[in-house]
């Protein structure tokens, strides 16, 4: 009897050691957003970890506190879809939970550099963008001592690799006129006068690869594209989505689910950009938007609380914290 429990006992440690690795393959993603445990009208941001360690902040907007936010830890790559201050952060939060859901503190300008920029000269991250943003990024970047280099394009049809992950752009039908409170002095001055914004080219979307074979597509701001289906779900055969629902300025949360359901198909949907109280005490506020789409679509749809960790396999399956 004590030479089978021994062998069990062998057993068990064995198979628990085979889980371990499967675990340790998933890739995290942690909403940085207004209030924690909820998702808000403002939230954007979100932190990827591949299994490698290399993280990667995509969108920080309004809902990061600076540079000095205690949730960001390592930040290795930002990402920036556009320009507008809900994306790139023109104020942000003057900490983490300020205000209310609803109304959240975001009293901290960031201009002229951006809310990014500041973070990428802190954490020494590498600014991924396409289009005509890079040069953007590098001016801001030497203005302030840090290395223009940093600054990494990958325009439509190409990639970059960083720490072991694959970056493309993918097209995004959406504005991204750049606010010349970013460009300041005399020329912002006109050009603010004269109602006109910097051209830095067309909005991005991504398609991230990551180490363990996770695809993942970030919609950025955008409406339906055909793009959508023969570049993003045939060619790069993304499984996880994370796409805006919040209506008037992108897709509603109809025509997400149309992109879910008929063009993207992935494993899993993580809603963005809402424009509203999705929550209330972590639980889909009934009659919103998110509702909507959460209802709507034909995938599993994980809703992007603030500070809660999710953990995707390979698949694009939800493996934790779903």
């Amino acid at each position: 009897m004590q030479r089978s429990s021994r062998l069990a006992a062998i057993g068990a440690a064995f198979l628990a050691a085979l889980a371990l690795p499967a675990l340790a393959q998933n890739v995290k993603v942690t909403p940085l957003g207004g209030i924690e445990g909820e998702f808000c009208p403002q939230d954007r941001a979100l932190v990827f970890e591949d299994p490698n360690g290399t993280r990667i902040l995509y969108d920080p907007g309004r809902t990061v506190a600076g540079a000095g936010d205690p949730r960001l830890g390592k930040i290795d790559v930002i990402l920036i879809s556009h320009m507008h201050g809900d994306h790139v952060g023109n104020a942000h939060n003057k900490a983490p939970n300020s205000g209310s859901c609803e109304s959240p503190d975001m009293s901290v300008s960031a201009l002229p550099n951006s809310n990014a920029v500041n973070i990428a000269l802190a954490k020494k991250s590498k600014i991924v963008t396409g289009s005509e943003m890079p040069p953007f990024f590098a001016a801001k970047l030497r203005a302030n001592d840090g290395n223009p280099a940093d600054s990494m394009l990958a325009r439509f049809g190409g990639s970059v690799t960083v720490g072991g992950v694959r970056i493309a752009t993918v097209a995004a039908l959406h504005s991204n006129g750049l606010d010349p409170d970013y460009i300041g002095g005399e020329l912002g001055k006109a050009m603010k006068d004269a109602g006109i914004a910097g051209d830095v080219g067309l909005a991005t979307g991504y398609v991230v690869r990551f180490s363990n074979g996770l695809v993942a597509y970030l919609s950025g701001d955008t409406g339906i594209v055909a793009d959508q289906e023969r570049v993003v779900r045939d060619f790069y055969k993304a499984t996880l989505a994370v796409m805006n629902i919040g209506d008037g300025f992108t897709t509603g949360p109809q025509e997400a689910a149309f992109v879910i359901n008929d063009l993207v198909k992935p494993v899993s949907v993580i809603p963005s950009h809402a424009n509203e109280v999705g929550t209330v005490n972590g639980k889909v506020r009934p009659g919103s938007k998110t509702e909507a789409f959460i209802k709507a679509v034909n995938v599993p749809a994980h809703l992007p609380l603030s500070g809660k960790t999710m953990e995707f396999d390979s698949s694009g399956k939800c493996r934790v914290g779903c």
